[in-house]
């Protein structure tokens, strides 16, 4: 078994709206082939590939892969909601720790097509039917809207109720990602706002969810190549990054008694509590996050289940500059799924992406400066949550 597993290698295309976009077997083999260029490796040394969307039929994964070459190496297709991304990462981390190949390749893409999401087969069982009846229970009489919006709406109304917080706080981590996005050539919105402009954005569930409190539909693709010390060693690899700790949480009964946890909170403490075990460290030792922002709420509910700040401090935390530059972290320094874009298969791929170029000191005007622990957090609803704490090669 590897001591640790590296990332060698990360590339991505510029994540785009609906219309704008190539087809998704171009994205991601444009995204390997960035990749592959960036581990200093040829294709040939890849053995084995998880690719992973949300929207698509079977084996789009080779029709992609087939657009670098044929190999005949083996390919799983990975679909676990929002979570696609680092669920493929977790893949072949695990393939090459547990020592059944040296190198392995994960890809992620996604054509989506504008406007909310909503159910694709509508002539069976939702996976998310159980978890709308909850709601339903614990919070009577909600009006239509898309599942997504249903459920983080809800736990923005709960934690504003439990806290006793401004619901500004929503608009104000809006503020701040598109901020961070001004420095990001990659991220779809790149232009800043206001508070006000946030909270005066149509509402898109009330009363609290505006439009520019959630992230938009996009396509893209990214792509992260991960490798055995061993091989990193024998191929005179240096620029890899370690995944020191890595956990994959789904669902408990505890997210039955409140929205929150409903929305992924339960899932999310109990994987970071994972990470922060396997790792010995604690979360006042990270430097910078990627985090699940596909909803402003979700951002603030997330800082509170990675342990970034304490139970209801997450006002405090947020009027005191904590999640940006000059604070105790920078979160989502891409611009995060509010601002980069949130093509489902891609995303996980896309934070691991930014991660490992701040560790390697090279995400320019946006660095963080003397980034050594970086820490990532991808949710699906249904459920699936991924965190990943990455460090720097001794």
């Amino acid at each position: 078994m590897s001591a640790h597993v590296q990332v060698i290698g990360v590339g991505m295309v510029k994540f785009v709206k609906p219309g704008a976009h190539e087809p998704y077997e171009i994205m991601a083999s444009k995204a390997i082939r960035a990749a592959l260029a960036d581990a200093g490796i040829s294709y040939d040394k890849i053995q084995q590939a998880y690719a992973s969307y949300v929207f698509g039929d079977s084996a789009c994964g080779q029709a992609a892969l087939y657009r670098v070459g044929m190999t005949g190496i083996p390919l799983f297709n990975v679909n676990n909601n929002c979570s696609s991304g680092s669920s493929a990462l977790f893949l072949a981390r695990q393939a090459v720790l547990s020592g059944s190949v040296d190198c392995a390749l994960a890809f992620g893409f996604e054509e989506m097509r504008p406007g909310a999401l909503g159910a694709v087969w509508n002539d069976r069982t939702s996976p998310l039917l159980e978890m709308e009846d909850q709601l339903e229970k614990i919070v009577p009489g909600l009006p239509s809207a898309s599942n997504a919006h249903r459920l983080f709406g809800s736990a923005a109304l709960a934690y504003i109720e439990k806290t006793d917080a401004n619901p500004n706080i929503f608009a104000k981590v809006a503020v701040k990602t598109r901020k961070h996005a001004m420095n990001n050539p990659l991220a779809i919105f790149n232009q800043p706002l206001t508070v006000e402009e946030v909270m005066q954005s149509p509402v898109i569930f009330a009363p609290y969810l505006t439009r520019l409190e959630a992230c938009p539909p996009s396509c893209g693709a990214a792509a992260a190549i991960v490798c055995s010390e061993k091989f990193a060693r024998r191929h005179g690899l240096a620029r890899g990054i370690n995944i020191l700790a890595q956990a994959m949480t789904t669902d408990r009964p505890a997210r039955n008694d409140n929205p929150i946890d409903l929305a992924g909170a339960d899932m999310t403490r109990n994987a970071a509590a994972q990470v922060y075990a396997q790792a010995g460290i604690g979360p006042e030792d990270i430097d910078v996050v990627e985090l699940h922002d596909c909803f402003t709420s979700n951002e603030v509910i997330t800082y509170e289940g990675l342990g970034l700040c304490g139970d209801g401090e997450a006002e405090k935390f947020i009027a005191a500059g904590d999640n940006t530059y000059g604070g105790k972290y920078v979160i989502n320094p891409s611009g995060g799924l509010m601002s980069k874009g949130h093509p489902l298969g891609a995303t996980g791929l896309a934070q691991c992406t930014e991660l490992v170029s701040q560790l390697r000191g090279g995400a320019g005007a946006r660095q963080v400066s003397g980034a050594r622990l970086a820490l990532q957090h991808n949710l699906g609803l249904g459920g699936a949550c991924v965190v990943t704490l990455y460090g720097k090669s001794a």
